[in-house]
């Protein structure tokens, strides 16, 4: 194993903690297994069945306390890029989404995922601060978390967490809902799970602002592979795409007033961007790496961890107890009526929220898709926006000097660049009747992490101890976890 916690020491939490932050990394990377049976479960399986005599054991609140605040912030990013290429010709300085970063790494630092984290209490929601508010988080609760205490661990802990619903949430164990092996072992009491949704509407406006802040003649044309590609405004910049033809001969365009922007390179159409090959604009990349860091932080506590498929959208989101349906009530907006569909999800209702919670940047939460390109614009650029705070900004470099250079260096998108992000957003909504089409603004990854106690008896009569000795261990190294136990 990777570590071996000392035999004199009594378990205690102080003691589980500090065995967990002296776990070796390279020895977690080659120990990572999924572990499935949390404590308290039975199994039928013919002659690998086994009947637990235990109660289930939640994880106490240190335990959840530390994984939960490994979805947070970690410390401040940094603008190591340049900002010319070797021609002389300026590049976008201006992509991120955030300053504060956190552990997983985030496509722009959009920080798009936030995490349901259900137990037997309830059915949270966690957040972390940003700009000011997450700097002063972060003085309170500073990044080295070596020399933290239990308390400030769980006090951490609860700035993040805001209670949705008192119960777990949960649905009748079949499909589609539940599947396979799922309809027994998942989302049992004691469990503690962590499910990733992703907000992708800032992120694909942001890509936007990114890709057409492109030098003339190699600023692409955002196409919608799905139909024609006609915008009441963007149609004035098209051309006669003879080079698109062959890229995507099922498109068809026609010669179009405007001729001029193509002429003058501010468009060009020989490497377009597809909406629907761009999908999720790799936003839902930084679910799949936090997943894995809790899944790393897991084993090195000790505990069971299990990524699996879980209730997938748009079931995830279902709120009807009368039916057994504890989802997540979310807000669903409906779709323009098709004749013949699009591909999914265009044509399904697009999960945008929960009102005054967590809401997508699309209407109803803004008047128009224009509104939302002007929200993220001020996010990013604003008095208070990524780029409009010095003192968040500057707060990674040796001097404000230095950040106070890169603010005079780095250019913004302009105005021909908004418009046209406005031009592609306002199409996509005008078109379908959702923002985004091809993709859900609260997109569902589809898995979820299962984090428990494991029921250790079962794995003694079956299983190859080196497989868990550790987890074995974790009571003689964190102490007592009978029921209530820590919490």
């Amino acid at each position: 194993m990777g570590q071996t916690a000392t035999q004199s020491q009594p378990g205690s939490p102080a003691r589980g903690l500090a065995e967990t932050l002296n776990y070796r990394l390279v020895a977690a990377l080659s120990e990572r297994r999924t572990r499935r049976i949390a404590r308290g479960t039975s199994i039928s399986a013919g002659p690998l069945s086994h009947v637990s005599s235990n109660p289930p054991a939640p994880l106490s609140a240190l335990e959840e306390a530390v994984l939960i605040v490994s979805t947070g912030l970690v410390g401040i990013s940094m603008h190591d890029v340049p900002l010319r290429r070797g021609d002389g010709i300026f590049m976008d300085g201006t992509p991120q989404m955030s300053i504060p970063s956190v552990a997983a790494s985030s496509a722009d630092n959009a920080q798009a995922t936030h995490f349901i984290l259900i137990n037997d209490e309830g059915t949270w929601l966690l957040q972390h601060p940003q700009g000011r508010n997450a700097l002063a988080w972060m003085k309170e609760f500073p990044p080295d978390r070596s020399q933290w205490t239990e308390d400030q661990w769980i006090a951490a802990a609860a700035t993040m967490k805001r209670k949705l619903y008192p119960e777990r949430l949960d649905f009748p164990r079949r499909w589609p809902y539940y599947f396979a092996w799922n309809k027994v072992i998942s989302n049992r009491p004691g469990t503690t799970i962590f499910l990733p949704l992703v907000d992708t509407t800032r992120q694909m406006i942001n890509v936007l602002f990114i890709l057409l802040s492109e030098p003339d003649g190699e600023r692409p044309l955002i196409l919608d592979d799905w139909s024609k590609f006609r915008p009441k405004k963007l149609i004035e910049w098209a051309a006669w795409f003879g080079s698109l033809l062959r890229l995507v001969p099922k498109i068809t365009y026609q010669p179009v007033a405007g001729i001029e922007r193509v002429r003058s390179k501010w468009l060009q159409s020989d490497y377009p961007v597809p909406l629907g090959l761009a999908s999720t604009m790799r936003t839902d990349y930084e679910a799949l790496l936090h997943l894995q860091n809790l899944m790393l932080l897991t084993h090195c506590m000790g505990l069971g961890g299990w990524i699996h498929a879980a209730v997938g959208a748009p079931y995830v989101f279902e709120r009807d107890p009368s039916k057994g349906t504890f989802g997540l009530g979310f807000r669903m907006t409906e779709p323009k009526k098709w004749r013949s569909w699009p591909p999914l999800p265009a044509p399904l209702p697009n999960p945008v929220g929960l009102d005054g919670v967590l809401e997508a940047l699309c209407p109803p939460y803004v008047k128009s898709m224009d509104d939302a390109v002007e929200r993220v614009y001020e996010e990013k650029f604003g008095a208070g926006g990524v780029y409009g705070d010095r003192q968040v900004f500057s707060a990674a470099y040796r001097s404000p000097e230095f950040a106070e250079a890169y603010f005079r260096t780095a250019e913004r998108p302009t105005k021909e660049t908004i418009q046209y992000v406005k031009d592609v957003c306002n199409y996509v909504y005008d078109t379908y009747g959702r923002f985004p089409a091809h993709v859900n603004a609260i997109h569902v990854p589809g898995v979820w992490l299962q984090v428990s106690h494991l029921e250790i008896e079962y794995y003694d009569k079956f299983f190859d101890q080196n497989l868990y000795s550790w987890q074995a261990r974790h009571d003689e190294v964190w102490g007592d976890h009978s029921p209530g136990g820590g919490r």
